[in-house]
């Protein structure tokens, strides 16, 4: 009988980082297996930057490693897959949870943040799911559903919750939990 190695879980807030009361917060203070990727700059984001940063945070990491990804966070896993990572780091990655995908064509994506379009739209290596909100501000339904028809991600509807963060009152978001946990054990 094998046992699988339980996985670190990367989390990758999105602009401005994840504050008190956010679900990655709370999940990152429920359990030590949940590591931040400290970005170089949250209010001014730059998508080299940024993959860089998740790239030493995956070389680092024991595989497997999970990410729980949010907004931006979402966007820099897709181009760390697409165009900064090694088949070898690629290898290490079990899932993504790729929750409030913000859309760079948008009226409200950040003018502090660089180089997130085009957006790739390949197929990832690894399972992921995308989480959307039907009133987000940042990013609306079709473009959810585009990213994840050509991710090959499974597409789930929160229904209206905002941003699907602190403000949308998920407390330690039990359900989003469940769908992270399916990428293996935490």
């Amino acid at each position: 009988m094998s046992i699988r190695k339980q996985s670190t879980t990367l989390v990758l807030p999105g602009y401005q980082n994840s504050g008190a009361g956010h679900w990655q917060t709370r999940w990152e203070e429920l359990n030590p297996a949940f590591v931040r990727v400290r970005m170089p700059d949250w209010d001014h984001p730059e998508r080299d930057a940024w993959c860089r940063a998740l790239d030493a945070a995956v070389a680092a990491a024991d595989a497997p490693v999970v990410f729980a990804a949010h907004s931006l966070g979402c966007l820099t896993t897709a181009f760390w897959a697409a165009q900064y990572a090694s088949a070898a780091q690629l290898a290490k990655v079990a899932g993504a949870l790729l929750v409030a995908l913000p859309d760079p064509g948008g009226a409200h994506f950040p003018r502090d943040a660089r180089g997130f379009a085009p957006v790739p739209l390949k197929q990832l290596p690894f399972p992921t799911i995308v989480v959307a909100s039907s009133d987000d501000p940042y990013g609306g339904v079709p473009f959810s559903q585009a990213c994840a028809s050509a991710w090959g991600s499974r597409w789930i509807d929160l229904g209206a919750r905002g941003h699907i963060n602190a403000d949308s009152g998920l407390g330690d978001w039990d359900e989003g939990r469940e769908w992270l946990d399916s990428f293996g054990p935490r």
